[in-house]
């Protein structure tokens, strides 16, 4: 009975679409998205950058709009030194993924700019920038 139970759920979830809300994605009507990485281990970091990547698989690079902040821990993902999260963060630039840097972490760290990945923007708070990248619209997804 539980097998039989488990296959027609499995079936149910293959043959599910996501229902786009009004407006659509598009060039003209992005979603928004901002993620954040926080923790320094390497499955955390690794998670967000996949879920980012899926987002973007979903729903094309030119439909969306996506920043990853990364605050306290997090900002070991946009250091030049971490070769494999490196290439992820490098590939993920590629489709216009913008990458921020928390400076009040940065200063508490004593991590200079120039350590980080290149084009990595600085803000003062990471988490002011989520805020006000919500604020405008922006949905805010922390996995």
């Amino acid at each position: 009975m539980r097998q039989i139970f488990i296959l027609i759920s499995m079936i149910v979830v293959l043959f599910a679409e996501t229902e786009f809300s009004e407006p659509k994605p598009s060039m003209d009507a992005p979603r928004k998205i901002v993620f954040s990485i926080v923790h320094a281990d390497d499955e955390h970091i690794h998670h967000v950058l996949g879920s980012a990547n899926n987002v973007l698989k979903f729903y094309g690079p030119e439909n969306v709009e996506m920043e990853i902040v990364a605050y306290s821990g997090g900002i070991r993902a946009l250091l030049k030194k971490n070769k494999k999260i490196k290439e992820r963060v490098e590939t993920l630039k590629m489709y216009d993924v913008v990458f921020v840097a928390c400076g009040n972490t940065m200063r508490t760290k004593k991590i200079k700019e120039e350590d980080l990945i290149e084009d990595t923007e600085v803000v003062t708070a990471g988490i002011v920038e989520i805020i006000e990248k919500v604020k405008s619209g922006s949905v805010y997804i922390k996995p």
